[in-house]
């Protein structure tokens, strides 16, 4: 059986590396949306986001596309980033670095990071799935792996920031990862029924 093309509808090399590792048992060729592409989000959710975004890249390449959403929501500021996650600030430092210094007058540090998934064809939007991961912001940055927010964000419960652990345990336990659980059996059925 020959591989299916799967358009990733990002340009972000870290979730294109994450998910080139997640879908590792798949049988898709994975290509990267055409340079330069850009597409304007204009949802309210991630969800809704991650829908444009796999629409507009499917439409784009007449391929089969996979978009994700994601991002960090912080109780104390109200929701913030949220959507906002990417384009909070100009680097992953400088969000970084904002972030702490807006959530320094709470003591309040509750945060989750969410991702949506979605898969469609053309106009259709063939999966949707969503996946969560609760935690805390800490007061610096700790580890060297993963990258966005990775390092202040603690992992609920597991003492740890997403930087700080294993490859394997962050796919097991995070938002990406929760959401992946939740599309592989969806992937399945879709593969089963194209090939039909």
């Amino acid at each position: 059986m020959d591989n299916l093309p799967l358009v990733i509808a990002s340009s972000n090399e870290g979730k294109i590396r994450e998910f080139q590792k997640l879908l590792a048992d798949f049988p898709f060729d994975l290509l990267t949306q055409p340079v330069g592409f850009e597409i304007e989000e204009t949802g309210k959710t991630f969800m809704e986001n991650a829908r444009i975004k796999a629409i507009a890249v499917s439409k784009a390449t007449g391929q089969l596309s996979l978009a994700d959403d994601s991002g960090l929501s912080v109780e104390a500021l109200g929701g913030a980033p949220g959507i906002y996650s990417a384009r909070y600030a100009k680097s992953d430092n400088e969000r970084i670095e904002k972030l702490l210094a807006e959530l320094k007058p709470f003591s309040n540090r509750k945060a989750k990071f969410e991702c949506a998934l979605c898969i469609a064809s053309g106009e259709n939007v063939l999966i949707e799935v969503s996946g969560f991961c609760e935690g805390l912001i800490t007061f610096f940055p700790k580890g060297e792996n993963g990258f966005g927010y990775d390092p202040i964000f603690e992992v609920a419960k597991s003492g740890e920031t997403f930087a700080e652990m294993e490859h394997e345990k962050k796919k097991q336990i995070g938002h990406r990862g929760s959401a992946f659980k939740l599309l592989k059996p969806e992937l399945k059925k879709l593969l089963t029924s194209i090939r039909k």
